[in-house]
């Protein structure tokens, strides 16, 4: 028997798995089955709540499609300012 293998035991809607050693830390092996019905893929948000550790999906990060947004713009055109510029009095001897 392979004893590097985590012990997986079904008991109605939960799994046992083992807790093993990764360097100063501990980790679980996540089965496959599990990682497909949960859509988690390569990161997960980890938090813990009431003695649980939860695992979900990262939601959306809020800026990363920006860059490509920005480009987007520009490159049609609609990059204009909006207030138009509002440069102070103080600020004549600036280079840009």
């Amino acid at each position: 028997m392979n004893k590097s293998r985590a012990s997986v035991t079904v008991e109605s809607n939960s799994l046992q798995v083992a807790v093993r050693a990764i360097g100063n830390s501990k980790g679980v092996v996540i089965p496959k089955v599990i990682l497909e019905q949960s859509g988690i893929g390569e990161t997960v948000e980890m938090l813990v709540e009431g003695g649980n550790i939860i695992l979900s999906k990262p939601k959306k990060v809020v800026r990363e499609k920006w860059s490509s947004d920005a480009k987007n713009i520009s490159q049609a055109g609609e990059d204009k300012l909006v207030l138009g510029d509002f440069a102070n009095h103080s600020d004549k001897d600036w280079v840009w």
